[in-house]
């Protein structure tokens, strides 16, 4: 063998290593035993808004007595979300659409600010 073809051979080796460390690291972070993920987006149209609140398990276990508090107000319960669950929810009418915080066991709490998505011009709405 020459020395050329060794040291492509180490470098190739070197460059796979590196990647599945990489890899094994990312997924590794990604992924804990209990997490939660929520989206709250209005959309201002040009006659009526309209408004929902996405909440998603990102964790590896089952969520329980997820608690979803609209503006500190009104509160909507749900018993249990499976991994990797998303579940859609429109807040109640009386809502000023502010914020959403979302409690869980295992001391989870998340509280987010309504999002306005993006307008594009020529689509719906825009």
């Amino acid at each position: 063998m020459n020395k050329k073809a060794i040291v492509f051979a180490s470098i190739s080796a070197a460059i796979a290593v590196i990647s599945v460390m990489l890899l094994i690291s990312i997924f590794s972070l990604a992924t804990k035993n209990f997490g939660l993920d929520v989206d709250p987006i209005k959309d201002n149209q040009n006659l009526f808004n309209t408004a929902r609140v996405t909440v998603t398990n990102t964790g590896k276990f089952t969520l329980n007595n997820v608690t979803v508090i609209y503006d500190n107000k009104s509160r909507e319960r749900i018993n249990s979300l499976p991994p990797g669950q998303k579940i859609m929810l429109s807040p109640p009418d009386n809502s000023s659409l502010k914020s959403v915080t979302v409690i869980a066991d295992h001391g989870l709490m998340v509280t987010r600010a309504y999002r306005t998505p993006m307008k594009i011009p020529g689509m719906m709405g825009s």
